[in-house]
């Protein structure tokens, strides 16, 4: 399905713009899984499960699987979010950034290895860095653009000559001339309300991946401000405060209760700029 017709009809048959990021550390597994790199995939499989009716995306970081030898384990909670969360599109978080043949193996990596529905993706190599992942009909291309890291602005927000600042470059080919066939989309970090809005001004239909809501201090009432419309989806990841929400032998019961605190403020702010 095309990814953002997946994402529509999740979001809107779940009331959600929550996303919860799968990103697993092994040294924050309750006991007696603690430490042990070979429960990832139980660890994740029962987040999934306790959240899979209160989000519109799954966001696995690849990195926190290739860590620990877990690929296989990737594969294994891929195809287990296909089988109890059908409809539910899973976004691999990759931000991978390449050029012509080893671009097209990334793309293999994520769309056919890992059978993602959508990838994110660094952009500074330019458009042949992105187009090779085009070429798989209805898969989403998330590009990096003003990220949730205070780094970010060692680049992104730097001025072009054009007197443009660079992640409002990338968002107007975004929008325009590299979105040749609706699927691609942008991420924008929580952490840089403003800047989202500007991103949203500039990109005003494209999907908006916007990470930093919870752990990282990104308010999600003003997320939602600044880049929900009817008309434009936002995706709001949350990763450590929904996956670390508990310790214990409840901690799938709390993470759910984390993702349904997330996903009703989010909801409140959503009716609240309709």
């Amino acid at each position: 399905m095309h990814f953002p017709t997946m994402l529509a009809e999740a979001s809107a048959r779940h009331a959600s713009l929550l996303c919860v990021g799968l990103d697993p550390d092994p040294a924050r597994f309750p006991s007696p899984w603690q430490g042990d790199a070979g429960r990832i995939h139980d660890f994740c499989a029962r987040i999934v499960d306790a959240t899979k009716d209160l989000v519109c995306a799954f966001k696995p970081q690849i990195a926190y699987f290739a860590a620990h030898r877990a690929e296989e384990q990737l594969e294994r909670l891929m195809a287990h979010i296909r089988r109890v969360a059908p409809g539910v599109p899973v976004i691999l978080d990759a931000k991978r950034g390449d050029i012509g043949p080893t671009a097209a193996q990334y793309a293999r990596e994520a769309f056919e290895r890992y059978q993602a529905d959508a990838v994110t993706l660094s952009p500074f190599m330019g458009f042949d860095s992105i187009e090779p992942y085009l070429k798989y009909d209805g898969k989403g291309l998330i590009l990096l653009c003003r990220t949730s890291n205070p780094g970010g602005s060692d680049l992104q927000a730097q001025t072009l000559s054009g007197g443009e600042k660079l992640y409002e470059h990338v968002a107007r080919l975004a929008a325009g001339p590299w979105n040749r066939d609706g699927r691609l989309g942008l991420v924008v970090g929580a952490t840089y309300p403003e800047e989202l809005a500007r991103v949203r001004e500039l990109a005003p239909t494209l999907p908006l991946l916007i990470p930093g809501v919870g752990a990282q201090g990104g308010d999600a009432a003003a997320t939602v401000r600044a880049g929900w419309r009817p008309d434009a989806p936002i995706i709001v990841s949350s990763s450590r405060a929904v996956l670390y929400a508990g310790s214990g032998e409840d901690f799938a019961s709390r993470a759910r209760a984390a993702a349904e605190a997330t996903r009703a403020e989010l909801q409140a702010a959503q009716h609240s700029v309709a």
